[in-house]
């Protein structure tokens, strides 16, 4: 899975918004200032999903992880999330928020935190202030993803 790349893209961009919202994700504030997307593609180019992060002062939110539909089911999910971490400033926590896929994530490395143990800054994102249910789960990674 060496060959996948992200490549950067706004949050306003078509193929960002179908995907999210055929997976039923929030599309609500990526277009807002701070959140940065890609999607992931290919050798051959072809889009294989999205996912985004936000920086969150020192830490990071990991948010709108989609791997389209021809593509499931293959490991990508797992792929994509490693690559978007590795990047990341590993001085910072990663942090998310799920209502379903908690299994998922827990696979890859990250497990559930109470939110009164989540940083400010994380907590004031749109994503967990007022996006997400109060009943999603927040995730903290914990190690690097396998």
């Amino acid at each position: 899975m060496s060959a996948i790349r992200l490549e950067q893209i706004k949050g306003n961009d078509a193929g960002l918004k179908a995907a999210l919202t055929e997976a039923h994700l929030p599309t609500d504030d990526i277009e807002d200032h701070g959140r940065t997307f890609y999607r992931t593609q290919s050798s051959d180019g072809r889009a294989i999903g999205f996912l985004g992060v936000e920086r969150c002062g020192d830490d990071f939110l990991l948010r709108s992880v989609v791997v389209l539909p021809d593509h499931q089911g293959q490991g990508l999910g797992s792929v994509l999330v490693e690559r978007a971490v590795a990047d990341l400033d590993q001085a910072g926590d990663v942090f998310l928020a799920t209502t379903g896929a908690a299994p998922f994530f827990t696979r890859v490395g990250f497990s559930e935190v109470l939110r009164d143990s989540v940083p400010v800054a994380v907590l004031a994102t749109r994503q967990l202030s007022s996006i997400c249910p109060s009943s999603a789960t927040i995730m903290r990674l914990t190690r690097p993803p396998t």
